[in-house]
């Protein structure tokens, strides 16, 4: 009888920890060319849950990118997608930091980063990233990536 309750306890112990795990660690594989040479596609890279407060200049950050704006100024909400199409790009300038020239223009002139906002370029100069939408909102962070395949290092 003590046998069943034991396996019982682990398995619901191991289903808990599963869960909690979930909520701070995400895997994602990339799949386009925007961060060659440091990653390629089909790269794994396992994600920390963040806040934008957590990141500094250098990361590599999985996020959503901005919505649209209509021209009269009213954000465009697109239909509701089965999956999210995450960006992979490295962090450039955080709330606060001077906007870095290169992405002056698509910010609207502005001089700084404001606070909940983030500049993200990609490694390649096919990128499409600060440099042509502007800022990204720092509430559609998926977090920051620390290890890529089997468990190598990321080098900012």
């Amino acid at each position: 009888m003590i046998g069943p309750l034991i396996a019982i306890s682990s398995l619901a112990a191991a289903t808990a920890l599963l869960a909690h795990l979930r909520r701070r660690w995400v895997m994602v594989t990339v799949s386009g060319i925007s961060m060659t040479p440091t990653l390629q596609p089909g790269d794994r890279l396992l994600v920390r849950r963040c806040r934008i407060a957590e990141l500094k200049v250098g990361d590599i950050v999985v996020l959503e990118p901005p919505r649209p704006v209509h021209p009269n100024g009213v954000v465009v909400i697109a239909p509701a997608r089965s999956r999210t199409r995450w960006k992979v790009k490295r962090v450039a300038a955080l709330p606060g930091d001077r906007i870095p020239a290169s992405a002056h223009a698509a910010t609207g002139g502005r001089e700084t980063v404001p606070k909940d906002s983030l500049i993200v370029f990609g490694d390649a100069d096919e990128s499409h990233d600060s440099r042509q939408v502007g800022l990204y909102p720092g509430d559609r962070i998926l977090g920051v990536a620390v290890h890529r395949r089997a468990g190598q290092p990321l080098q900012p």
